[in-house]
This record gives structure tokens, sequence and C-alpha cells, in this order.
């Protein structure tokens, strides 16, 4: 075979989708499995990334409009990997659409208005099957190696996503529930109108709150959760490895972890067990987790010689995850009794003094404006505190944006959250 033999736009693809950042990933992967499969839009959805579950390109009315809820439904109807074929839910109306799941991270790829409509494409659905999992694993690969800016970033895009949530929850919640009382008055003759309406006003009042509970498990995990989603994924370690992995179980009650701090905890564990277990004297490994309420706290020991280091490219590697996300790595080695390993990762960012923000010259309200946003406050919150209106509020928070050149709350918040601002 000669070089121009070769399926140069396939590799070019792979290459495209290997050096593409997350927030460009769905994009490329969209181009690539174009001359196989096209479609309206392709959506990714993906735990992995706390902040930004969802990857999307594509029609703007789709993209714009597809829910968390809709696409969790979805990929609850897909028992294996293989591609599913289907009407689904999704941006608020039934569509065609092809969805595939990843089994390590289970995230969902979904294709709306699938070209070609039926599974006979025998070729074109490996090669999408195979292109998909590239791009799952690839994104598994950037979030375990984030840098700080990003961590950042997801952390407060994770805040307004609650914050928007809540509002959400705040305003049709009233609304229902006025309207549950009304249709409930003994005034009200139609005795089945209301009955039926009463039905239907009660369900979508708890499809709202199921919705405003199903984004904050994606902002924040149990850690007992988060510790059981570890042991699954060493199981496959701890099965074939011939090395025994113990885990010592975290306390039921501690305090829930950030989203982007248990997935950064699972990975700096997989990697320290990986790293653990190619020495050839390892039989036994014990990784073990605790939470004294500011801090997730880490253990994991081997039986090994010794011989692993703190100097170990591996170690090295993951002390920078640690370090990314302000916390510390600490090991002890003690020769023929093998390496016990110490990580401490803190919940919540180090405040800084607010001193490094004076070149924003920011007025005293609108820095209070600034560090209520920074804590995950709505509008509504900050004005009470306050004891200013709405109204004002939002005259503070368009004057902050203009000062700190930023366009959304978000990047406001990150912006924030970097120079220490928190709760």
């Amino acid at each position: 075979m000669t070089l121009s033999d070769l399926p140069w736009p396939l590799l070019n693809s792979v290459a495209a989708l290997a050096d593409a950042p997350l927030s460009h990933i769905a994009e490329r992967l969209r181009e690539a499995i174009l001359p196989s499969f096209g479609s309206s839009a392709l959506v990714i959805f993906t735990e992995d990334c706390t902040g930004r579950p969802q990857k999307k390109a594509g029609a703007e009315d789709i993209i714009s409009k597809v829910s968390i809820a809709e696409l969790d439904l979805l990929r609850a109807q897909l028992a294996d990997e293989d591609p599913w074929f289907g009407e689904a839910e999704l941006a608020g109306k039934p569509r065609h659409a092809l969805a595939l799941k990843h089994a390590s991270s289970n995230a969902l790829l979904v294709l709306t208005d699938p070209r070609p409509t039926e599974p006979d494409n025998v070729a074109g659905l490996d090669l999408l099957r195979f292109l998909w999992n590239l791009t799952a694993r690839r994104i598994q690969e950037k979030v375990a190696d984030a840098p700080p800016s990003y961590l950042l970033e997801s952390r407060a895009a994770s805040a307004e996503r609650l914050r928007v949530t809540a509002e959400l929850t705040d305003l049709h919640s009233t609304t229902l529930e006025t309207l549950l009382a009304a249709l409930r008055s003994s005034s009200l003759d139609d005795a089945t109108a209301r009955t039926t309406v009463t039905d239907l006003a009660a369900r979508a009042l708890v499809g709202l709150r199921t919705h405003s509970d199903r984004t904050t498990d994606l902002v924040e995990e149990p850690v007992a959760k988060a510790f059981e989603r570890l042991r699954e994924d060493l199981r496959p370690l701890t099965s074939f490895s011939g090395i025994e992995v113990q885990f010592i179980e975290p306390p039921l009650n501690g305090r829930a972890l950030p989203g982007e701090v248990a997935h950064a905890a699972r990975a700096i564990v997989r990697g320290l067990v990986l790293v653990m277990m190619e020495q050839p004297e390892v039989s036994r490994i014990r990784t073990h987790w605790d939470c004294d309420g500011e801090n997730l706290l880490i253990n994991v020991r081997d039986d090994g010689g010794g011989a692993l280091t703190a100097k170990d490219p591996n170690i090295s590697r993951l002390d920078r995850r640690v370090q990314a996300l302000t916390g510390q790595l600490r090991m002890d080695v003690m020769s023929g009794w093998g390496a016990d390993v110490f990580v401490s990762l803190p919940l919540d960012l180090p405040a800084r003094p607010t001193g490094d923000v004076a070149g924003w010259n920011l007025a005293a309200r609108e820095l209070e404006v600034l560090q209520h946003l920074a804590s995950g406050h709505r509008n509504r919150t900050i004005a009470s505190a306050m004891g200013i209106s709405e109204n004002t509020v939002k005259f503070h928070v368009r004057n902050l944006f203009k000062k700190l050149d930023v366009g959304s709350r978000t990047e406001a918040i990150a912006l924030a959250h970097s120079h220490g601002m928190r709760q």
C-alpha cells in the first residue's frame, strides 16, 4: 500500500477529533461522520463535564432547546452500546433519532433526523461506533487532564445552571400552585374539568421539580455515590489483574462533592492504582475516602517493595492534577513495606484577598453584587440581602458586565472565582 492508497479523509477526521478542544469536539465529530450519516443536529451528553454536560452542533432550533431531562430519558431506554433508531422527544417535540451509549463513561450520542434512517448501513454504523468511542474516550482524557482555568469555568457554569433552574422552578412552581388552588376551589362547578386539569398541573409540577433535582445531581454528587462509581470503574482491574483491591467506604453522611472534584478524585485514584499495579511485588492495594466537611481525603496504599517514588512521571502527572484543584499530594515510601499516598482535595476553592480586583474599579455596591454572584445567588436573593429592588440588581449586573468585559453571568462568575471570590 502506498501513501496515496491510505484513507486520508478518515485519518484527517481522526486527527481533528484528537486535537479538538472540548468546545468544538461535537462539530468535529459531526464533520467526521457526515460521509456516512447526515443529521439535522448532533448532541453529546456526558456527565464527565459537570459544567457543560452537552456538546452540540447543527440546527440552532434543536441544539438551543434540547434538555438534559430529554437526553436522560432517552439514555435510560438504551440497554447496551448497540445503535438505536427510533422516535424520541428532543427539543420539545418528537423527532427521528439515532443514539449510541458509551459503556465506560455512560455518555450519550444523539443524531436527530439521521440519514439514512434505517439500521442497514452496516459499514457506516461501524465507522460511527468507532469515531464515537474515540470521541467519548477523548472527552474523558481531556477532563482528567483539565487545567485550573477549565475547572474554574466548569464550577462557574455549574453554579449558573443551578441558578437558572432554581429561578425557573420558583416561577413555574408559583404558577402551578396558584392554578391548583384555583381549580380546587369549591366555587368551580365543573368537577370533571377541575379534576382533569388538576392532575395535569400536578404532573407538570412534579416533572419540573424532578428536572431541578436532576440538574442538582449533575452539579454535586454524594460522596458515597462517587465512591461507588470509583468501585465500578476499577471492577475490571480487580477481576483480571490478580491483585486484590480493597475499598474502605466513606461515611454515608459526608458532604456532597462538587462534580469536578468527584470526577477528578476518581481519575486520581485510578491513576494511582494503575501505577501501583505496575510494580512487580504488589499483591494488595487499599483505597480509602473520607470527608472532613472541607476536604475530600484520599488514601491509597500498596504492599509492594517500596520502589515507587514521587519522581515517577506518572506520579508527577497526578500531582499536577491534584494541584489543579488546589489540593495536596504526599507520598510516604518505606523499603519493603510499600507506598502510602495521601491526597487532600478542597471542596471549595480557597479565598484570595479581594485586593486582586482593585483594577476593575468597581463601586462598593457593584463589588457586593459580584460577591453574591460568585456565591451562586439569584437576583431575588441578592435584592433581599442588600435591601434593594431586583431592577437595581439588574442595573448593577449590567455595569459589572461592562467593567469586567464579559458577556454573561457565567463569565463574570468564572472571573470572580479566578480571583478567589467565593462564599
